[in-house]
């Protein structure tokens, strides 16, 4: 707890591991792991992994197993599923024993209208809107807080301190606040109503939102509170006092989308796509953001990680692992849900544990190996985190190959460099030069298609010698054979 302030900066390295408690593991009659047992194996799994944080789905108090946690009646309840609140707090304990924080999801956009929870509490529309066009969520079938009360910001004030304080977990992520923010959201016209000027924002939500950070970074110092906001609302991450909703962070789910678009494209029609993976660094620094590929990418028909890739067995693995390796390569905090980082291949059923006998397998096994060599080489070198959220940490060397499909760019910390090479072409190319704006002797530090990782690629480690022959407007670069579908990184020595 005391060393929270400086593990949750902004310059030190955030790479979440998403979970749902009730289905990552399960015993063998089916039942939930408890509290005191799910963190057991977690802590290993974690630590083993070279993850930071957990982060979990709804624990909250929730009727229904299906809404995943986000149908919520108890906000001061962990659930009894997974035992006592008192072991709840043992877990939160022995994650923070082990160097690793907790996130919660929490849900303030919405709430249940069983009878037996908050919905017309008193006979009245007390917590909810009375107005059906603002109290009434025609998308997930609830009722929404009416957060022009005293009363109801207090009682979900309230309750976000109560998890920070009582629980002492790190961070709070707050769902859907998209929905929040519009008052139009997820209505045709006639079934909203517009604000006193006129306009489609909840004036009323983002007074709460600003009130809600601002109390929770007052009290609670080091922790994250993390927006899960959809749409191009300024200054979700700005401080309140300059207008922001005072988030510390925000899901860029531009970039998710953008990316799996771009991965779920046969490589032959990559490169007219191209802008599909540069787009996100022309509004990187305008928010504090984290990349997503969360559980919402693997449920509803989408299909898994591994299920959206083009291409044959090995090619899908090639290019998750390319992916997966972009991911950790591009600035930006990092999440991934559970199943993600060994190739899952059926959708994720909150009624079924994880598919952990695919760990048998070589190509799955290689998988998760190379994600826990990402996930080291990003908590240990400073190149891909210290600067992640300043401008001049990142540097595009040549972005412009959209032909043969690849993006040479370079990662910095203070005094670090790593030039980072992505082909996402399903081509080997003989002989490419690399741009470089620095002269020097570079050395290959991770291949995603190195053979300990199940990939092809013959060769040994790579080294980039800086000639004199200027490239892509830079004075100096080194010529390499590039694998097919494979992402490296040369760390400047």
């Amino acid at each position: 707890m005391q060393k929270r302030p400086s593990i949750n900066a902004t310059d030190r390295p955030i790479n979440i591991y998403e979970v749902h408690l009730g289905s990552w593991r399960k015993k063998e009659d089916g039942s939930y792991l408890s509290y005191k047992e799910a963190v057991r194996e977690l802590v290993q799994y974690l630590t083993k992994m070279h993850y930071t944080h957990i982060e979990l789905m709804p624990i909250m108090e929730h009727p229904f197993k299906g809404s995943w946690g986000y149908q919520i009646t108890g906000y001061f309840a962990p659930t009894a599923r997974y035992g006592t609140p008192q072991e709840f707090m043992e877990f939160v304990d022995t994650m923070h024993s082990a160097g690793i924080g907790v996130i919660l999801d929490w849900v303030p956009s919405h709430f249940v209208t069983d009878g037996h929870g908050l919905v017309a509490f008193d006979g009245t529309a007390l917590y909810e809107y009375e107005d059906p066009r603002k109290g009434y969520h025609p998308e997930w079938k609830s009722a929404i807080f009416d957060y022009g009360k005293g009363e109801v910001r207090s009682f979900l004030l309230s309750s976000a301190h109560y998890w920070l304080d009582r629980y002492h977990v790190d961070g709070i992520r707050v769902d859907a606040v998209a929905s929040m923010l519009y008052l139009d959201y997820a209505r045709k016209e006639g079934e909203w109503v517009p604000n006193i000027h006129g306009g489609n924002e909840n004036l009323e939500a983002i007074a709460f939102l600003q009130e809600l950070n601002k109390s929770c970074y007052r009290d609670f110092e080091g922790i994250m509170m993390v927006a899960e906001e959809s749409t191009a609302f300024p200054g979700v991450t700005a401080p309140v006092d300059k207008g922001g909703l005072g988030f510390g962070y925000k899901w860029n789910m531009g970039w998710m989308h953008d990316t799996l678009k771009y991965f779920k494209t046969d490589p032959l029609f990559r490169k007219y796509h191209h802008n599909q993976i540069t787009f996100s660094m022309w509004y990187n620094y305008d928010e504090n953001f984290i990349l997503p590929l969360s559980h919402d990418e693997v449920v509803h028909m989408k299909g898994s990680l591994i299920g959206k890739m083009p291409g044959d067995v090995n090619q899908k693995f090639a290019n998750l692992r390319t992916l997966l390796s972009y991911m950790i390569a591009h600035p930006d905090k990092k999440l991934l849900f559970m199943g993600g980082e060994f190739g899952q291949w059926k959708e994720w059923d909150y009624k079924d544990q994880l598919e952990w006998y695919l760990l048998d397998y070589p190509l799955h096994k290689g998988l998760q190996k190379m994600v826990a060599t990402l996930n080291r080489l990003y908590k240990e070198e400073p190149a891909l985190h210290k600067l992640e959220m300043e401008r001049e940490g990142f540097e595009w060397l040549n972005e412009k190959d959209w032909e043969r499909e690849v993006l040479v760019f370079a990662r910095e910390g203070k005094k670090e460099r790593i030039v980072v090479v992505c082909n996402f072409a399903d081509t080997i190319y003989p002989d490419y030069r690399i741009p470089l704006a620095e002269d020097g002797i570079y050395k290959e530090i991770f291949n995603s298609q190195a053979k300990e990782f199940e990939g092809w690629d013959e060769s040994q480690k790579r080294i980039l010698e800086a000639q004199e022959i200027p490239c892509c407007a830079h004075p100096y670069s080194a010529s390499i054979d590039l694998p097919a579908l494979g992402v490296l990184f040369f760390k400047k020595r």
